[in-house]
């Protein structure tokens, strides 16, 4: 064989082994999108799973209104129906279904909370209080979740479209991840009114 035969195998066997190396980083950068997602999903389940609790410390108050507990019954209903698996997270439409569903849930626990301060003796029930205080912190650990979330897609997305992995992540399938987006109307100041 002469130089040049032996210059162009080597090259090439530097380049699949730089291809190997690129695709074993974008590999393991996309577990970890798909490992924070899990821990999103994971907070929400554990939001969903207190609702149940809740609810049923509340239908224990006399007159309390049941359409309160039906739209959060309901809420809740539609949000567990909503799963995303890993191939989801490439689909900011399917990701932005989920968050709507999430966020539906979300009001009709802000609006069962609002109306829970109609009823003192409800307030003043321990276990109420205690699921309230376990809602808090879930709610705590969503967004906590959600922000690692966007952190570790942040990174994937970065990596796959610097050159030259942009080239072997395009050969590869490696396509982007969507993010987590804020609420609508997030970036607006509730109203405040005293009267």
């Amino acid at each position: 064989m002469n130089i040049k035969t032996l210059i162009g195998i080597g090259a090439v066997v530097l380049l699949v082994i730089y291809g190997i190396n690129i695709n074993n980083g974008l590999v393991e950068k996309q577990e970890t999108v798909n490992q924070s997602w899990a821990q999103v999903e994971n907070q929400y389940q554990r939001r969903a799973d207190l609702v149940p609790n809740l609810v049923n410390t509340v239908k224990g108050a006399a007159d309390f209104e049941q359409e309160t507990l039906t739209d959060v019954i309901e809420a809740r209903s539609k949000a567990s129906s909503i799963q995303l698996n890993a191939d989801d997270l490439n689909n900011p439409q399917r990701i932005q279904q989920f968050q709507q569903a999430q966020q539906q849930l979300s009001g009709a626990l802000s609006r069962l909370m609002v109306t829970v301060e109609r009823y003192p003796e409800l307030k003043a029930n321990q276990n109420f209080r205690d699921l309230q205080t376990q809602l808090e912190g879930t709610e705590n650990r969503i967004a906590t979740e959600r922000q690692r979330f966007n952190e570790a897609v942040q990174t994937y997305n970065t990596d796959i479209q610097k050159f030259p992995t942009n080239v072997f992540a395009g050969i590869l399938g490696f396509d982007d991840k969507a993010y987590f987006e804020a609420d609508e109307g997030a970036s607006e100041a509730p109203e405040v009114d005293f009267n």
